[in-house]
């Protein structure tokens, strides 16, 4: 059929571009027909731990045979040891971890396509999809942000501890689904911090002649501009003594606080303030205090001291589920470690590890769900995917099915709708 002269398109391509468009309109309406089936949890908190570099998946939660660097022998660089989960092992440098992973689960199977570049590979594990070049997708924290908001006026929904990153953003939601972000875990955010120089009653003062100034202010109709004025009086609530007293760790215990360990612990101790003042989504990120010289991207001889690392991980780990279950939050804070992909269990030439996204390991603790110690089965060096396979979407469809929110749902990019998990179901044995 020769195209018709008032339109580019042939039949064929005409009808084409019309069921996608039909598909795009139908597919809300679709996502709503399965809402009654849909899997639905009540944790009201996430504190999501980020293992930035590449944790290796086979010397921490999916250990297999022993492996030998020299020879060149591919395995595990560690011995494993038995948890509290029959059948279910870990690397012998998580003792703690191994002693309640009743209340853990380490999902095997997680899988991407990115193997080479770390900043895609983050990108990925943060937004749940691969780079698009037209769409700036929202981070799972600031989706968290967008769909359950904020739990107290006193408190963000979305606290980053951390240095800020693009693909922790909040895309096409819009800059109030963004992060407050921090890196002293001692002083809390610099710029809520009032001057030494400037009093409470002088604050005061400024705030109120703010207040003035804005009532003599035309309504804004630029969206952005509105998103910087509410950035701005959301700083000002949270400058307030409730929301900055989260920030006093030397209140707690002695013993607790070596429990948790050095500034990554801390960091984790103070994610359990926070979830106690009321914020939604923390990312507690494994950024600092790299103790081999390369933190969890181990190449070459960055894997000499790799167990340092894990001990830290699991002094904090394993102190903050504790610590959670005794305040009575766990079952509220669905605690995940992830991480951008893993590592093959072959060798380098220097005795490190390479990168690998077809199998590595994500853990989920607490959250209400129902633990088993390990999902999904890899095969007998951890490199290829054996049995319940589970994709990044599917895992954030998991966490905000944890959260009772709605998995199939549609966002919008202006009019676009936009898959919130990018067609992810979640791990149906984990809700019992």
């Amino acid at each position: 059929m020769a195209k018709s002269p008032t339109s580019p398109l042939g039949r064929r391509q005409f009808l084409a571009t019309g069921a996608t468009v039909a598909g795009l309109s139908a597919a809300p309406a679709l996502a709503a027909a399965g809402q009654q089936d849909r899997l639905q949890g009540q944790a009201e908190h996430v504190i999501s731990i980020w293992l930035g570099g590449g944790m290796s998946q086979i010397d921490t939660f999916d250990p297999k045979r022993k492996g030998d660097p020299k020879k060149q022998t591919p395995g595990s660089y560690y011995d494993a040891i038995p948890t509290a989960v029959d059948d279910v092992s870990v690397c012998e440098h998580l003792p703690k971890v191994a002693a309640i992973m009743d209340r853990v689960t380490a999902v095997r199977t997680v899988h991407h396509s990115v193997i080479d570049e770390h900043a895609a590979a983050t990108n990925w594990m943060h937004v749940g999809r691969p780079v698009s070049g037209t769409v700036v997708y929202p981070s799972l924290g600031s989706i968290v942000s967008h769909e359950r908001g904020a739990i107290s006026e006193s408190a963000p929904p979305y606290v980053l501890i951390g240095y800020p990153n693009s693909s922790r953003g909040p895309g096409f939601l819009g800059a109030q689904h963004s992060y407050l972000y921090l890196t002293d875990t001692g002083r809390g955010p610099t710029g809520l911090a009032r001057h030494l120089t400037v009093s409470r009653e002088r604050q005061q003062r400024r705030e109120q002649l703010l207040v003035q100034a804005r009532r003599a202010q035309p309504e804004l109709a630029d969206r952005a501009l509105r998103d910087y004025d509410a950035a701005a009086e959301l700083g000002l609530r949270l400058s307030g003594p409730d929301f900055m007293r989260s920030f006093q760790l030397e209140s707690e215990p002695a013993a607790l606080r070596e429990d948790y360990g050095g500034e990554f612990g801390q960091r984790c101790l103070l994610a359990r303030r926070l979830v106690e003042r009321g914020v939604r989504f923390i990312e507690v990120s494994h950024n600092l205090n790299f103790l081999n010289g390369a933190g969890w991207d181990v190449h070459n001889r960055g894997i000499l001291d790799q167990h340092k690392l894990i001990h830290e991980l699991d002094d904090a780990l394993a102190t903050l589920v504790l610590d959670l279950e005794n305040h009575g939050l766990l079952d509220k804070t669905l605690v995940m470690v992830s991480t951008e992909f893993g590592r093959p269990p072959q060798f380098d030439s220097g005795g490190g590890r390479g990168h690998q996204g077809s199998a590595f390991t994500c853990v989920l603790a607490g959250g209400g769900l129902k633990h088993c110690g390990a999902y999904g089965q890899t095969n007998e060096l951890s490199q290829a995917i054996a049995a319940d396979p589970v994709s990044v979407p599917d895992l954030f469809a998991t966490v905000h099915a944890v959260l009772g929110i709605d998995y199939s749902k549609y966002l919008y990019n202006g009019d676009r709708p936009v898959p919130i998990t990018d067609q992810g179901n979640p791990i149906a044995k984990l809700f019992g």
